[in-house]
């Protein structure tokens, strides 16, 4: 009951000042018509490049402050705009400088653990853009195009075909199909009304072009069978249920797109770049591995083991009476 007594309290006061301005404000107005024309407003200040967008007990965090962390959140939210989850990634920046502004208020940031643990974070963030850095001077635009046109000339050509089919669920069905067809039916037509495939049914069986390798076996053996124009003779039977295919047109297949390769191909090299400058910093330095307990590991012997002796006959019975 206090609760609702103080909500209709605020919701009077509000309406009291608002009502207590209505004349103040009816005077302005009438003030500014028997007023010239004010003169038009000076352009408004250019907005800061890197603004103050909330400070924490003085400490300010900055524009910049949000565009990095918000590199550590996941994918879908990175691609983003920095606009759509600006309200959340402000508020969690606010309560890790608050966590961060006590911690050091307690000086946690002189405990040996925490130093070790951020010499370790250092390490980890010099690696990644070294590797970033690497990645980037050496996987460049005129390296990826070199790639993606060896890797055409290392792709045989592909045929693909372009067919129609209707699925229906017996054999009797098909083959019932296939004569109406043979009479001069219209496939389209029949598939539209007779597939269980609704989806290419309803384009007239049309499955666009496709790879051997797109379809199921049997429907594959059977399609990439046809010439063009062809018709199955007999039913087509698959996990599916029985098709009727028919081969409308054969082509070598269209080599894919740079921008089809390009994720891939960037990938590809990026973890041999990687590989590479790794390998090399380790031919070039000094190792030394130690066992679990920090002690060095027996040196290998060269020596051949000695042979083991034969084990002595044993020894002679007497025989039994």
């Amino acid at each position: 009951m206090s609760h609702r007594l103080r909500s209709l309290r605020s919701v009077l006061l509000s309406c009291a000042v608002a009502a207590a301005a209505l004349p103040a404000l009816a005077s302005q107005a009438a003030a500014q018509q028997q007023k010239p024309p004010a003169k038009p407003p000076a352009a408004a200040p250019q907005p800061l490049k890197d603004p103050v967008v909330a400070t924490v007990n003085g400490q300010p965090i900055r524009l910049s402050d949000l565009e990095v962390a918000q590199q550590s959140l996941p994918q879908q939210y990175r691609n983003m705009p920095l606009q759509a989850v600006f309200p959340a990634l402000l508020d969690r920046l606010i309560d890790s400088k608050l966590v961060v502004q006590e911690s050091k208020k307690n000086k946690v940031n002189d405990d040996p653990a925490f130093k070790k643990r951020m010499a370790f974070v250092e390490d980890q963030v010099l690696q990644d853009f070294w590797i970033q850095r690497e990645i980037a001077r050496q996987v460049t635009q005129e390296k990826l195009q070199k790639r993606y046109e060896e890797r055409l000339k290392a792709m045989p050509p592909e045929e693909e075909v372009r067919a129609r089919h209707i699925l229906v669920a017996t054999e009797d069905e098909a083959k019932a199909l296939i004569a109406e067809l043979k009479k001069g039916a219209a496939f389209d037509k029949l598939a539209k009304e007779k597939s269980t495939d609704k989806a290419s049914g309803a384009e007239g069986g049309d499955l666009g072009w496709f790879k051997k390798s797109d379809m199921v076996k049997e429907f594959a053996d059977a399609a990439f069978a046809l010439k063009k124009d062809g018709l199955t003779e007999t039913p087509v039977k698959t996990q599916f249920g029985y098709h009727v295919i028919k081969v409308e047109d054969r082509r070598q297949a269209p080599p894919p797109a740079f921008e089809e390769l390009a994720d891939q191909l960037r990938e590809e090299m990026a973890r041999e770049v990687v590989t590479a400058q790794i390998d090399k910093l380790r031919a070039d330095a000094k190792l030394e591995k130690f066992n679990i307990d920090g002690t060095k590991p027996e040196a290998a012997t060269d020596k051949p083991a000695a042979p083991a002796k034969p084990a002595a006959p044993p020894a002679p019975t007497k025989p039994s009476k």
